[in-house]
């Protein structure tokens, strides 16, 4: 039987066995069938899942539907109301459980694994299945459902222009792409198990958890792994940069960071990443302005009283200037997660990471060689550069020559760029 009629029987079992279950939820639902019958009113899937025939060919492509369940008496296409029903929905199940491919389909489905586990023939895991299964966080339409939400209150505009949210799912780099020292791995898991383990935590009265300062030159992953990290834990990704959020008007600073820290808890559980964290949290022992102190002092009580087990949102902030910090900053972060610039084994293996997908015969190891102090940024501007000049001469496959060149070039600009002139 074709993929496309096991796509279609999957897809009427998943809504007729949610429909029925009131233990099930939206959770449950494989991700294709959740971002279909998605309502950004309720904020799920309500129930009944009604399937049409515009869904079925939507989410298979499926052209000539009735071609495809040629054979399958207990499916019914009603051409009045457009929908694709089971006339029998044992014969559908039992026919469904014999296909070749169905076992996998099961693991990866927690619908159906629910349903299949209470036969006693079965040998399906609900509980497996739903481990597999991402939850409705790392959707795109569940962040914009928050995002709805929050600009129809009352100043909730103001609050949404200054930061930038990305789903898990659109996050484009995942923890195992990124290549990071054993002690940054080690800190990553923390951050997983704190996350996971949070309602303990809360129970055990440990609050001050969960507020991560990321230190390092720029280009060397500070941004990638905070937003890796999204994707990892299945939570949004709030990013703000504090150049952004300071206004001419220095009160009106204050009341941002008090907008953004406000839109975080609403967005909870998320990922809050504050970028550029020296531009305001510089040292308070300087003659600036009174209203850019206060500023300061708003930020820092903000950061006191957001919490990862009370309000659910992990606070992360990066800089590339610790020294402009002073010590009123650092003692707020329980963690302090140090991005050094790529050692030479670490940059063989950002080259090897990101030519993967690149044809080419590449000694990574004599480019690794070469690039001394790169950050792991720098590295990727060079295969850019290496490609698009390839492309110049009408190659998609790039040669050691192409690299190397690429690195002088790249060295020449650094050159150019941090010369000193006079007249």
């Amino acid at each position: 039987m074709s993929h496309a009629a096991l796509d279609i029987v999957e897809l009427l079992l998943t809504a007729q066995i949610y429909n029925k279950y009131s233990k099930l939820d939206v959770n449950d639902l494989p991700k294709n069938i959740r971002k279909k019958y998605w309502s950004g009113e309720q904020k799920s899937v309500p129930k009944p899942i009604k399937v049409s025939i515009l869904d079925v060919q939507s989410l298979y492509e499926i052209k000539d539907m009735k071609n495809v369940i040629k054979g399958l008496p207990f499916i019914n296409i009603d051409d009045v109301d457009f929908k694709v029903k089971l006339t029998s929905f044992g014969v559908g199940e039992e026919w469904f459980e014999k296909q070749d491919g169905a076992k996998e389909r099961v693991e990866n489905n927690p619908v159906l694994a629910f349903y299949y586990e209470k036969k006693t023939t079965s040998d399906a895991d609900y509980k497996v299945a739903k481990a597999k299964s991402r939850p409705k966080e790392v959707d795109r339409e569940w962040i914009e459902s928050l995002i709805s939400e929050v600009a129809e209150e009352e100043g909730g505009d103001e609050m949404l222009k200054l930061v930038h949210i990305v789903a898990p799912e659109d996050v484009r780099q995942p923890l195992d792409e990124l290549v990071l020292t054993q002690d940054q791995i080690d800190d990553v898991e923390k951050i997983v198990k704190a996350i996971q383990y949070r309602e303990y935590l809360k129970r055990i009265g440990l609050y001050d958890i969960g507020k991560l300062l990321f230190v390092g030159p720029p280009g060397t992953g500070k941004t990638s792994v905070a937003s890796a990290l999204s994707e990892r834990l299945s939570i949004p990704f709030v990013e703000v940069k504090l150049s952004m959020i300071t206004d001419q008007y220095l009160g009106e600073t204050a009341k941002n960071i008090d907008r953004v820290f406000n839109l975080a808890k609403r967005l909870s559980p998320c990922i809050l990443f504050i970028d550029e964290f020296d531009f305001v949290a510089k040292t308070r022992a300087s003659d600036e302005h009174a209203a850019l102190k206060r500023a300061v002092n708003t930020l820092l009580k903000a950061i006191d009283t957001i919490s990862l087990t009370n309000d659910g949102v992990l606070l992360i902030a990066a800089t590339n200037h610790p020294k402009m910090l002073d010590m009123a900053a650092w003692r707020r972060f329980d963690e302090i997660m140090s991005f050094p610039l790529p050692t030479e084994e670490m940059r063989e293996k950002i080259l090897d990471i990101v030519l993967k997908d690149i044809d080419g015969t590449i000694d990574t190891k004599e480019i690794a060689s070469l690039t001394e102090e790169y950050a792991g940024s720098d590295l990727r501007m060079i295969i850019r550069e290496a490609v698009l000049s390839a492309l110049v001469e009408e190659r998609m496959s790039l040669t050691q020559d192409d690299m190397r060149n690429a690195v002088s070039n790249f060295n020449e600009r650094e050159g150019v760029r941090t010369d000193e002139y006079t007249i």
